[in-house]
């Protein structure tokens, strides 16, 4: 990483998720790989702007080590969250939680918080199989997909913001070694 910090992954899961699921597609060593790629190339593009970083001074942003959770749950729980959070009743693959905390706190703290994602393994795994990936594959794309959403970046506005994150996510998977997610198969 081009920054001095290493990143803090907290993983944690519903009890009824597996262990050997989190084991085989949510170890450290992916997050940490997936969460430096990402930070690093969004880092590297000069002329863009991290939505919710906007206030922080760069050289907080460069050198403090950023923090970030991720939980992994199954569709039951995940129907629930995405009700309570997005208002749509069903599973969903991920949700992020951006910290959105004022640049005053942020140079409080020893580290600077992203959020919070929540993945929904069973829902990562149903995609896959009908997108002809692999789990691992999908895993890493909805991890890129949802640490662009912690900084700021939302598809959902339109069309502009859509293909900006999608050309973000490209770039970041291919340096991943994983092609276009986009593309059918």
């Amino acid at each position: 990483m081009t920054s001095a910090a290493i990143p803090l992954i907290d993983i944690s899961a519903s009890e009824l998720v597996d262990t050997q699921i989190i084991e085989q597609f949510y170890t450290p060593q992916l997050l940490q790989k997936v969460l430096t790629t990402t930070l690093d190339f969004m880092q590297a593009q000069s002329d863009i702007v991290l939505p919710y970083f906007s206030e922080v001074e760069p050289s907080i942003w460069q050198h403090k080590p950023k923090q970030l959770g991720i939980y992994i749950t199954d569709a039951v729980e995940g129907r629930a969250l995405n009700l309570e959070a997005r208002d749509k009743d069903y599973a969903t693959n991920i949700l992020s939680y951006p910290s959105e905390l004022p640049a005053f706190i942020i140079e409080q703290m020893p580290e600077l918080a992203l959020g919070e994602l929540i993945v929904c393994h069973d829902v990562v795994k149903q995609q896959a199989a009908e997108q002809h990936k692999t789990v691992a594959e999908h895993v890493t794309h909805l991890l890129v997909h949802g640490i662009l959403h912690l900084l700021g970046f939302d598809h959902e506005l339109g069309q502009a913001q859509q293909d900006e994150m999608e050309g973000f996510e490209i770039a970041i998977l291919e340096q991943l070694g994983i092609g276009n997610p986009y593309l059918a198969r």
